[in-house]
């Protein structure tokens, strides 16, 4: 059978090979505490421990009870953009209309619509290395090229305008940001980000940026939406992270008003409409006491931090930024192995914590970074720790 050349430029993804390697370590004996085992403790998957609150769980019971589980238009639930719309506004203080916002089958659909509305073959899109794996992937999807350039930790792992302004060439589209970024949980400043935009703009392009962690920002400099920057921001978003809706496969888009009804031509044919259960549900995640629980565990998600990262940094494994947002920490492994592959599943075996390597992340020193994920709670990170502590 012949495959669509476009395959080629998908990588796998490698989180997903490791995720199953470690499954099938954590089925053998030395994991079994019946034979004297530990369990393994995975700390490699990027999925809060926190599910859907009380009122978010109700909402689709009655739902389903009540039989609202037919299509809705492809833009989504009235409701739900219109309670998006005033969550911008109480949380960021922006005025977004809900006619701008359109819900989609998670991030990853809202990414996959952006990207084919706006990007086509021989584009060039700017990216920072490293960055979440599937971004690149969505351009490749979109037959335009994802061009990574290296991002330190002098830049707090994300570009700055000058990068930009020194790589665009006569083929770049735009740029596709994530802040705050999956893998390092590191966010762009926002007068970076204006600079940044500034030189997209003057260069007729377009500024995509991922902001599915920004409910969970943990410092009041980088909190704030790059939305603020004006309606020609394309901002990508999910239920998944802040919300505690992984498995519930919703997202939304807040587009310019004139790429509204493209990306909506686009999303009926492609999805028809996100999960309406999951959409009906969505709407109790804006009632006050879910917003208040929300809050309390972006607060635990800190504590989180305050503890493993100084942990991981007493261990040789430097963390050169504090991540100011999501639930990562990106770590230097070069002073115990120069393969961060190797490192990991070694770790898998020996201490029985799962991690990833930065394979995934990008092309830039790959072998010398790992990604912990403390979205597991505070006593399984304590003895990750611990067992990371006896190992090395």
């Amino acid at each position: 059978m012949k495959l669509a050349r476009r395959l080629e430029h998908i990588e796998p993804f490698y989180v997903m090979e490791c995720a199953k390697a470690a499954v099938e370590i954590a089925r053998s004996p030395a994991c079994d505490p019946q034979q004297g085992g530990e369990r393994m403790i995975f700390l490699n998957i990027g999925e809060p421990d926190f599910t859907a609150p009380p009122l978010v769980r109700e909402a689709a019971e009655r739902a389903i009870r009540d039989g609202r589980t037919q299509y809705t238009d492809a833009t989504g639930l009235p409701a739900l953009r219109e309670a998006l719309s005033q969550w911008y506004a109480s949380r960021f203080g922006l005025d977004i209309p809900a006619r701008r916002i359109v819900i989609t089958a998670g991030a990853s659909a809202a990414l996959q619509l952006a990207c084919l509305a706006l990007f086509e073959a021989g584009d060039e899109v700017l990216m920072p290395d490293p960055s979440y794996p599937c971004n690149r992937h969505f351009v490749a999807a979109a037959d335009a090229v994802a061009r990574l350039l290296p991002a330190t930790a002098a830049h707090r792992f994300q570009l700055d305008a000058d990068a930009v302004a020194r790589a665009w060439t006569p083929t770049t589209r735009g740029v596709l940001l994530a802040s705050p970024s999956n893998p390092t949980g590191t966010s762009i400043h926002p007068d970076e980000m204006r600079r940044i935009d500034a030189v997209v703009r003057g260069h007729h392009g377009v500024t995509v940026v991922d902001e599915i962690y920004l409910g969970l920002s943990y410092d009041d400099t980088f909190g704030h939406s790059t939305l603020a920057l004006g309606e020609h921001i394309v901002s990508v978003n999910s239920f998944s992270k802040y919300f505690n809706m992984t498995g519930w496969r919703l997202g939304w888009l807040v587009l310019p008003e004139a790429l509204v009804a493209p990306v909506e031509r686009l999303a009926q044919n492609l999805f028809i409409c996100a999960s309406t259960v999951a959409q009906h549900a969505a709407v109790a995640c804006f009632e006050p006491a879910s917003i208040a629980e929300y809050e309390r565990r972006r607060l635990e998600f800190r504590n989180r931090r305050d503890h493993v990262v100084p942990a991981l940094r007493s261990l040789g494994l430097q963390v050169p930024v504090m991540p100011d947002g999501a639930f990562y920490a990106y770590a230097d492994c070069s002073a115990h192995s120069p393969d961060s592959w190797d490192f990991c599943f070694d770790l898998m075996r020996r201490a029985h914590v799962a991690l990833t390597p930065g394979r995934d992340f990008g092309r830039h020193e790959p072998a010398r970074w790992l990604r912990l994920s403390f979205a597991s709670a505070m006593p399984q990170l304590e003895e990750a720790i611990h067992r990371l502590r006896r190992t090395l």
